[in-house]
């Protein structure tokens, strides 16, 4: 992989290992005290620099050391977190301290102001993006619940979009983190120490970052992603730690959207 000077400049003689966790497509290489993000350059890829730019001192987010672009590549280098990841087995081995965590995050994103942020992800924007990825046929059909498409769910992304757009519920708008699942949340005992893959965060409504955290806590827990399954998950723990009532509805909603992304 050719890397740009001012990037080679921060890391080279550095030792680093390759992460393999997380679904997004991109390079990550971490070092002891800086991550090298490399991907596509991209809307979410734009997206994910302003995001992280507006939010340096409103949330725990990695600072931008370096940021390069070659070809239609995009190397970002950035301050690497403290702590472990929400899938790390300290957290899955204790799922009360976990939705602790989770929770602080939720309620964190939520009473940031909302004045300037430069991403507007409500529903108007989202769907209209969602009906890009099903013309354009960039629908990962391979990555998706088993049971949102076939003979029990919708015939195709078309049918589901036509769903989406007429089942469209009412939005409480909030700073949203947009993938809001385990490996995007880090934290160190019960505390909260940051946010990582902003590229689809700005104004939306709560229930989306609940709804993939529930997804991400269901998936994670019964083995999914690593073959090891848990024992003790409640599937109300994360309502019970933010205080509100599961609206179901909605969190299928949001579920089905991120389906088409």
């Amino acid at each position: 992989m050719e890397l740009p000077q001012r990037i080679r400049n921060q890391i080279e003689g550095k030792e680093y290992r390759i992460d393999e966790t997380g679904m997004s497509g991109s390079r990550i290489l971490l070092f002891s005290d800086m991550v090298l993000k490399v991907q596509r350059k991209s809307r979410e890829t734009e997206q994910e620099l302003s995001m992280m730019e507006w939010l340096q001192d409103r949330l725990p987010v990695p600072r931008i050391l370096v940021k390069e672009e070659s070809g239609e590549e995009q190397f970002l280098l950035m301050s690497r977190l403290e702590g472990e990841m929400m899938c790390e087995e300290t957290y899955m081995g204790n799922p009360v301290l976990q939705t602790k965590v989770l929770a602080e995050g939720l309620k964190r994103l939520w009473a940031v102001d909302l004045s300037g942020c430069p991403a507007d992800c409500r529903l108007d924007h989202k769907l209209m993006r969602a009906a890009e990825q099903v013309e354009q046929g960039l629908v990962d059909l391979d990555n998706v619940e088993p049971d949102t498409f076939g003979p029990e769910g919708f015939r195709g992304p078309k049918e589901l979009l036509d769903w989406l757009f007429g089942n469209r519920p009412e939005e409480e708008a909030v700073l949203s983190h947009g993938d809001y699942c385990l490996p995007n949340v880090f934290g160190k005992g019960d505390r909260l120490t940051g946010y990582l893959d902003l590229g689809r965060a700005g104004i939306a409504d709560k229930w989306c970052d609940i709804a993939l955290c529930y997804r991400s806590l269901s998936q994670n827990y019964s083995g999914r992603f690593h073959g090891k399954a848990y024992s003790g998950y409640d599937d109300l723990l994360l309502f019970k730690e933010l205080g509100i009532a599961p609206d179901w509805e909605k969190i299928r909603y949001y579920i089905l959207l991120d389906e088409l992304f």
